[in-house]
């Protein structure tokens, strides 16, 4: 089968609109989502924004490529596309896809501009971020689309094909679950605030680099009884105290708190 340079969604028999296989949308979601979470997770814990800013960049290129291209040369998609080579296409309405992925490119340009171009950091590359991955994770993990529940909402009828069929589906009474599985619920979020309760009253958990217990510093061959040293005490205080001085991202972000835990200083 051909496909066009230019072309948004395909037009085949049987079809009243263009449509785009949800399931190659769907494991492209998924690598993006995991490849975004990675990148987070260094800005947030770590205070290295390089990879985010190199996947901003990416995000551009892909979502750029879906809208003004065609979303089958995506580099993203053709990941997808292949990954769910084996599996029958299920096919669902593009015209929501597109104004989902508008969306996704709005915040794309968005977090470019504030983290690439300006070298913002603070709460509100934090909230689009978080935005960016709850849609991605919603795609990839429920197959819902929350771009095109927005979509549907504004255009109702023009909503066609949606994945899983709920356009047209009308879910059975109970089919969410019943009350038992509320309570099991229940109970299981019970249970887990206890265990917190109860890790945070145990000891911590400590590394190699961390103080050991009793909140001396291990022994080196520098401190070590017996051993001469050519650092006064108070020389060993200052550098201590250097290296627990919070970054000025760690304060923009408000996670001073958290850096000094994560990094042995509380």
């Amino acid at each position: 089968m051909a496909f066009k340079i230019f072309e948004f969604g395909q037009s085949l028999p049987g079809y009243e609109v263009r449509v785009l296989n949800e399931r190659a949308v769907r494991a492209s979601a998924g690598i993006l989502f995991a490849v975004a979470m990675v990148t987070f997770m260094q800005a947030l814990l770590l205070g290295n924004f390089k990879p985010t800013q190199v996947f901003v960049v990416a995000f551009l290129i892909e979502f750029g490529m879906r809208l003004f291209v065609n979303p089958r040369w995506a580099p993203a998609m053709i990941l997808g596309q292949w990954v769910v080579r084996g599996q029958m296409p299920e096919y669902v309405g593009a015209p929501q896809k597109r104004f989902a992925w508008s969306l996704g490119l709005v915040l794309g340009l968005s977090m470019f501009y504030l983290i690439v171009l300006q070298g913002v950091v603070g709460p509100i590359n934090m909230l689009v971020c978080g935005t960016c991955l709850l849609l991605l994770f919603f795609e990839s993990a429920f197959g819902i689309c929350l771009g095109c529940k927005l979509h549907d909402l504004l255009r109702p009828q023009t909503a066609q094909l949606c994945p899983g069929g709920a356009c047209a589906y009308t879910p059975l009474s109970g089919a969410g679950g019943q009350w038992g599985h509320l309570v099991v619920l229940v109970v299981f979020a019970l249970v887990m605030v206890g265990v917190g309760r109860w890790v945070s009253h145990a000891p911590d958990v400590r590394g190699m680099h961390h103080p050991n217990v009793h909140g001396q510093p291990a022994a080196s061959p520098a401190n070590a009884p017996g051993a001469s040293s050519t650092l006064a005490p108070a020389s060993g205080a200052e550098a201590e105290a250097a290296r627990c001085t919070v970054p000025e991202f760690a304060k923009a972000m408000g996670h001073e708190a958290i850096w000094k835990k994560h990094n042995g200083c509380l």
